[in-house]
């Protein structure tokens, strides 16, 4: 008789015996199997303070004055900012072809990134295909570019104010954030003595958000300039998420950071979500910007392996992203820029004429800041940071809300007279104000 002894899963063994052709097991006594799932410590480590809020908020809703919401960088929500016919038709020909409905290549059709490198490519920060990897929209962009350039242990120097997804993703993946200081008395630049102050041996890139979230700043050439001598001195490279580039109004020039570089490597991030009015097609793309070749093929390598983990973005959009980014008439971004200037002026003197309250004009994207000198509450009224200050993490700065800018006209003007008359019914000035309690 034969004995064979088999391992099963490591809770016990069984010998089976040969006896003729009627093999009969017998169970070894081993641990008794029980249930033990458990959610992943990366998932644990992962938070996003902003959908936190909007994808959970509770709000007790006023018969009277049905909510108009300030909060999610989505210019689609109200339907007034729809994306251009020759978007939609780029899209439906695309679909119609059957041309794309298997697989790409994981960093996208070459033909494809091809037309991405032409479309921003010049001569201070020349483009081929092969510097463009194609991503799920921006913010994978920026998830492949921080995992490609960072080790856990290492830290990330993040705008502060600043976009929340930024510290959702370093943590997530063992990286230390540090967060320097945007300066709002100058416009939200960057405060460069401490931006420097920050980087040690184990400073993995500097983000630079240009046009911001949430500031609706846009850095002067010359600022941008002393940001990379900054970053020459230290020899860190740049995590630049240009999502809203080019999206400034008429009195501001947009300047793409890796066209003013000649020696620190920048991953430029950007995408079809804000300029095309369309964040939920999820199209982005990272640029590989480095002239010296301080990246190598190893940042390139490794791009294309994270690429790998889901196979790249939707083939629909980007059979039709050659259409879309040629196609697209400069009518509809003037228009699209056009209203979110005429919002932004609007929301800035309104609510500059409210007591304790101090806006921060701004010059592009779809976003103004307000400094507040008493606001823990609104009535009837979401805005990102619904409890400003410390009660709320979105941006890592207290005492300053978010207002987004693509509600209607008449919405904006309703909610600015809302904060308005919530102002003048709660401010006492800066005695009173110190024993006011906030509705929490």
């Amino acid at each position: 008789m034969d004995s064979y002894l088999i391992q099963m899963n490591g809770n016990s063994d069984v010998h089976v015996h040969r006896n003729g052709n009627s093999p009969s097991l017998r169970k070894v006594k081993g641990r008794k199997p029980r249930w033990a799932v458990r959610a992943s410590e990366m998932s644990k480590k992962t938070f996003n303070p902003i959908r936190a809020i909007v994808d959970t908020m509770k709000v007790e809703p006023n018969p009277n004055k049905p909510m108009i919401s300030l909060s999610l960088g989505d210019p689609t929500v109200f339907g007034n900012l729809p994306t251009d016919d020759e978007v939609t038709q780029a899209v439906k020909e695309a679909l119609d072809s059957g041309n794309y409905n298997g697989y790409a290549p994981s960093v996208g059709y070459q033909s494809c990134r091809q037309v991405v490198a032409a479309y921003y490519s010049c001569p201070e920060a020349p483009l081929e295909a092969q510097d463009v990897i194609l991503t799920s929209g921006c913010s994978q962009a920026i998830e492949l570019a921080l995992a490609v350039l960072a080790n856990p242990g290492q830290n990330i120097l993040v705008p502060r104010p600043g976009f929340s997804l930024y510290k959702t993703l370093a943590l997530s993946m063992g990286i230390e954030v540090k967060f320097y200081n945007l300066l709002p008395e100058k416009a939200w630049e960057i405060d460069l003595k401490h931006l420097e102050s920050l980087v040690d041996e184990k400073t993995a890139c500097l983000i630079v958000n240009n046009p911001s979230n949430p500031c609706g700043s846009v850095f002067s050439k010359s600022h941008l300039q002393k940001i990379l001598a900054v970053a020459s001195r230290q020899c860190v490279p740049i995590l630049a998420d240009e999502i809203y580039g080019d999206m400034v109004f008429a009195e501001c020039k947009y300047e793409p950071i890796a066209t003013l570089s000649t020696n620190v490597p920048i991953l430029s991030c950007g995408g079809l979500a804000k300029r095309w009015l369309v964040p939920g097609w999820r199209m982005g793309w990272i640029l590989v910007n480095d002239r010296r070749d301080i990246f190598g093929k190893e940042i390139r390598d490794g791009l294309v392996s994270l690429s790998q983990r889901i196979l790249g973005p939707c083939t629909i959009v980007q059979g039709a992203l050659e259409h879309i980014i040629h196609r697209t008439p400069p009518e509809f971004y003037h228009n699209t820029l056009s209203f979110l200037k005429s919002n932004a002026d609007l929301c800035y003197a309104a609510l500059s004429a409210v007591s304790g309250l101090q806006p921060i004009q701004p010059s592009g994207a779809m976003y103004l800041m307000v400094s507040e000198a008493l606001m823990c509450h609104f009535q009837s009224i979401a805005v990102c940071s619904v409890c400003a200050g410390s009660c709320c993490p979105c941006f890592e700065y207290p005492n300053f809300f978010r207002v987004v800018l693509t509600v209607p006209e008449e919405l904006m003007v309703e909610a600015c007279s809302r904060i308005q008359e919530f102002c003048e019914r709660h401010y006492q000035g800066s005695e009173g104000a110190q024993d006011l309690e906030c509705d929490k």
